[in-house]
Parts: structure tokens; sequence; C-alpha cells
């Protein structure tokens, strides 16, 4: 097969899959990511131009009055039965611990699916990830940070209702002055990069694969800060 040929093979499969994502079809899912990987594509690109991109187009029909709660939880089920297989595909790196990162769904807001696939990625990268799960109030987000002396501090909002929220966890920890010893990042589908500027947030991401880049930036960044500070005492 030529390569314009083994392009188009693999652009068809990953139609496929976004389609039994959102016809809540796991077996066949399951099957086409099977494929994927037999040609070689990087489990990456399954995650985010499959998966991620079905689960974006379900929520958009719920929106829509098109989707009801049946469909979304067969959609649900169906991305997390696939997603299981790409997770055993994702390089491994180090297994020492690369930094501390607290994430959740800010209160109010019940998704997970966004933060869970985050949360994941971090810790296939390498990083130890305490993961609070969804409907999370400003005050648990502090006292975990604390708990665990955190590096980063992830809040995820999935509806333009609940945003306010991350702005409302970092109000918390400015409140407890422990502000700057934390950098506080945000994503989720309403999330942009204005807004994250908007509310005092150190960095915005606007999918999983980029969320794991920025945290690898901020504790580079924070360490050298560190190395610095020492040198100059």
């Amino acid at each position: 097969m030529s390569l314009g040929g083994v392009l188009s093979y693999m652009s068809e499969l990953l139609d496929e899959l976004r389609k039994a994502i959102i016809d809540g079809d796991a077996e066949k899912a399951k099957e086409v990511i099977r494929k994927l990987l037999e040609q070689g594509v990087d489990p990456f690109k399954i995650v985010d131009e499959g998966l991620v991109k079905a689960m974006n187009c379900v929520g958009e029909l719920y929106e829509k009055g098109e989707y009801f709660i049946p469909e979304l939880i067969l959609a649900a089920e169906a991305f997390k039965e696939s997603f299981k297989i790409v997770k055993d595909k994702f390089p491994r790196v180090s297994e020492r611990r690369k930094g501390v990162v607290v994430i959740g769904t800010v209160r109010g807001d019940i998704h997970e699916l966004g933060k869970t696939l985050v949360a994941t990625m971090l810790e296939l990268a390498g990083f130890e990830v305490i993961d609070l799960g969804v409907d999370v109030p400003p005050e648990k987000f502090v006292e975990a940070a604390e708990k665990y002396n955190a590096d980063i501090v992830g809040l995820s909002a999935l509806m333009t209702t609940t945003m306010i929220e991350q702005r409302n966890v970092i109000e918390e920890f400015k409140k407890r002055g422990i502000r700057s010893k934390y950098k506080i990042i945000v994503g989720g589908a309403p999330v942009t990069e204005e807004w994250a500027k908007q509310i005092g947030a150190d960095g915005y991401a606007p999918n999983a694969y980029q969320a794991v880049k920025l945290v690898e930036r901020l504790i580079e960044e924070m360490r050298s800060g560190k190395t610095e500070a020492e040198h100059t005492k």
C-alpha cells in the first residue's frame, strides 16, 4: 500500500472510531483501536483525534437535545473501555517521580472524563497524581495541596456555569496566604487562555497532551527558580 493509501486507511479508521464512540459501541471501538495500533498509529493521536473528539461531539449532541442520559452513558462506557487498551501502549518514562499534581473537577460539576484523561496521562508521564474526583469544593483543593505537598493544582470545569469555581479555588488559596506556593492550571471545554489569565491561573491547556507539556514546563520553571535562589544566597 502506498503512503497515501496508508494515510487514507488510518483516517478512515479514526472516523470509524469516532462513530463507534458516538454510537456507544464499545466492542466496535476496541476493534478499531486494535487495528490502529497494528498500523503503528501513535497512542496520543488515537486519544486526541479519536476518543476525545468523539466525546466532544457527544457533548455537543447532548447540549442540542439530540442525545439524552442513556446515550451519554453508553458513549462514556465505550470511551472508558477503549481508553483501557490505548493506556497500556503509552510509552512510560522513568519511575522516578517528577512532581505531585492535585487534580479535580470543581464544585457543582460532575463531569469526569476529561479530568480523568489528564490525570492518567500525567501518571504515565511520571507524575504522582492525587485525583480528588468531581464536585470538589475550593477548600478541598487547598487541603489536598497542603497535605500532599503538591507542585501543581489542576482545576477542570466542563460547564460555563461552573467556570467561576476555578476563580473561587484560586481566591481560596489567596485567602489562606499560600497562593505563591503552587502553580494552578485550568482546563475544560468552555475554558480559554483568556479566562485563565483573567482569574490569575498559571496556565491553561486545551487538551490532555498539552496539559502534560504545561505541567512539565511549570515544574521545570519552579525547580530552576529554586536553584537560582539557592545560588544567590
